[in-house]
């Protein structure tokens, strides 16, 4: 394997396992070769479980749930298919990532519209997807090999691009609730004040009134008498 593919490879291991998360792969035209790759490093079991080699068209429909009508629409090469079948592996794995890989490895395109060297990378997660078109120029063997160490180089791209936007949401959720709290506490200061400036302005209202008692009572005094109709 190629010294770049595997220190790419490293890389994206490293980032998986520092932040506890799991990765599945779907693959066209690579066929098997970005696993492979994975799979070269110890311990990748912690956070590679498996992956699918979806070579025709209709594998990725039973295998990934690929629409067939965007295969028969945009081609199996394409961003829309790249996405589908990443989303597609990431809920049959149940993992954190997917990675996926859809292109023309050539001699040639059978076809096609698309040039020998078009590949398309899939990146899911729960939340996003993505998927990003490049060109390489070559062999097919070194088509596959380009086409995988693109894939590593996309995923940690995006990834890094989303812890980023996630620690950035979080940090604003964060100032958020900071700024409604202090809000409150001005609100509530701001009412007490009030409510001390209201006693201030009328002590009578904390003041009990106590009649005077000067040892007699209030109403008058009855006699009652015997009469005789």
């Amino acid at each position: 394997m190629d010294a770049n593919i595997q220190a790419a490879a490293a890389r994206l291991s490293r980032r998986l396992k520092g932040n506890a998360k799991t990765v599945t792969v779907a693959e066209s035209c690579t066929g098997g070769l970005l696993a492979s790759c994975l799979t070269d490093i110890a311990g990748a079991s912690s956070w590679f479980q498996r992956s699918y080699v979806t070579y025709a068209n209709q594998a990725k429909i039973e295998e990934l749930g690929v629409d067939p009508e965007e295969l028969a629409k945009k081609g199996a090469v394409s961003a829309q298919v790249a996405i589908q079948m990443a989303q597609g592996a990431l809920r049959r794995a149940k993992a954190d990532f997917a990675i996926s890989v859809t292109g023309i490895a050539g001699p040639t395109n059978e076809g096609s519209k698309k040039p020998v060297g078009t590949v398309y990378v899939g990146i899911a997660s729960q939340t996003w997807a993505n998927a990003i078109r490049t060109q390489i120029g070559g062999s097919r063997a070194e088509n596959k090999a380009g086409f995988v160490h693109f894939a590593l180089l996309t995923a940690m791209d995006c990834w890094d691009r989303a812890f980023e936007r996630l620690s950035k949401e979080k940090a604003q959720e964060i100032q958020e609730q900071q700024d409604a709290l202090r809000q409150q506490q001005e609100k509530e200061a701001e009412r007490a004040q009030r409510e001390e400036a209201a006693r201030e302005q009328s002590p009578w209202q904390d003041e009990a009134w106590t009649a005077p008692n000067d040892g007699e009572e209030i109403g008058a005094e009855v006699e009652w008498t015997d009469s005789e109709e």
